[in-house]
């Protein structure tokens, strides 16, 4: 991924919804839904999804603004310089001679006593090390923080992912079913390296959700909208719906109106608790005029008068 805020095309000091609408904007420009077989805009896709999952991190966009990560959220190793000791106290401040040249650090000028120092403080212990009698030590490694975009079916029903990671890694990832937008999973052990044995880093993996062309989640449920004909609404009858476990058949209740809202129980977010989905009706007339059904219509309303906008 090359820099989150060229990605969006917003300048660092956006604000989060000039960043969420920047994503919003050009995620459905290059949704792979919407774009059949076009592998450059599915390749966009991903990277505007990361870009808004790495950006919508408070922690790890200020961290990338103050340049102490990367943009796959990688520290950069931090260089330490002559001003960096001279503001330093105890052992890791530097000290000069008499004749004012430079010394060392600490009390002794030993960079031993510099090692030995670091080596407390890292919890390091003591022993032979390979021959040498010197000091040996043990670190855990450190996290590693990664950008996943996750298609919207797969974290409502839970999926399995293989994934090559920037550091070129091959992770096989295990996405929980109703994971939300935002949200890490921790992957134990695979992280950075450890120092002298010590065990391995975590993997951090922030999970961006990628929107639907049809669906959207509100908590555990899940809305669509079922356009309907006009007497479909009237008579009513069994229409197929597109859920996001499959397709079933949802009665239409005699009488229906628009904005009118029929639940199906269990079919919203998969997972520990299920959740439901809303199926919001909306009664479409035919795409073109047509005279006959205009006729009948203003013929009927003559005689049955009535006024949708009277009352509540």
């Amino acid at each position: 991924m090359a820099d989150p805020y060229t990605i969006l095309g917003v300048a660092k000091t956006a604000t989060e919804d000039e960043i969420r609408k920047a994503y919003k904007s050009l995620a459905k420009k290059n949704h792979p839904d919407l774009n059949p077989g076009d592998k450059d805009a599915e390749a966009r896709f991903k990277d505007i999804s990361a870009a808004h999952a790495f950006l919508s991190d408070k922690e790890k966009r200020r961290a990338f603004d103050a340049g102490e990560i990367d943009e796959h959220g990688q520290e950069k190793p931090q260089r330490r310089y002559y001003r960096d000791y001279a503001d330093a106290s105890g052992s890791e401040r530097y000290y000069t001679s008499p004749e004012g040249g430079f010394e060392g650090f600490g009390g002794s000028g030993d960079f031993s006593d510099l090692f030995g120092d670091i080596l407390r403080r890292r919890g390091a212990g003591t022993g032979t090390g390979a021959g040498t009698g010197g000091a040996q030590f043990r670190m855990r490694g450190g996290d590693a923080h990664y950008a996943l975009p996750v298609d919207f079916l797969e974290a409502v029903n839970g999926a399995k992912k293989r994934v090559d990671m920037p550091d070129g890694k091959t992770l096989d990832i295990s996405i929980p079913a109703g994971v939300e937008d935002g949200q890490t999973l921790r992957l134990k052990g695979q992280g950075m390296p450890g120092i002298g044995g010590g065990p391995a880093g975590d993997a951090l993996i922030t999970v961006s959700v990628l929107p639907h062309p049809v669906f959207r989640r509100e908590g555990l449920d899940i809305r669509s909208v079922l356009p309907v004909t006009l007497g479909e609404a009237l008579a009513g009858g069994s229409v197929p719906v597109e859920t996001v476990t499959g397709t079933v058949n949802v009665k239409i209740p005699k009488n229906s109106n628009t904005g009118r809202v029929l639940r199906l129980r269990g079919k919203g977010v998969q997972g520990g608790a299920k959740g439901d989905h809303l199926v919001e009706l909306q009664v479409m007339l035919p795409p073109e005029p047509d005279a006959a059904l205009e006729e009948f219509v203003t013929a009927w309303e003559r005689d049955h008068p009535y006024n949708p906008r009277q009352g509540g």
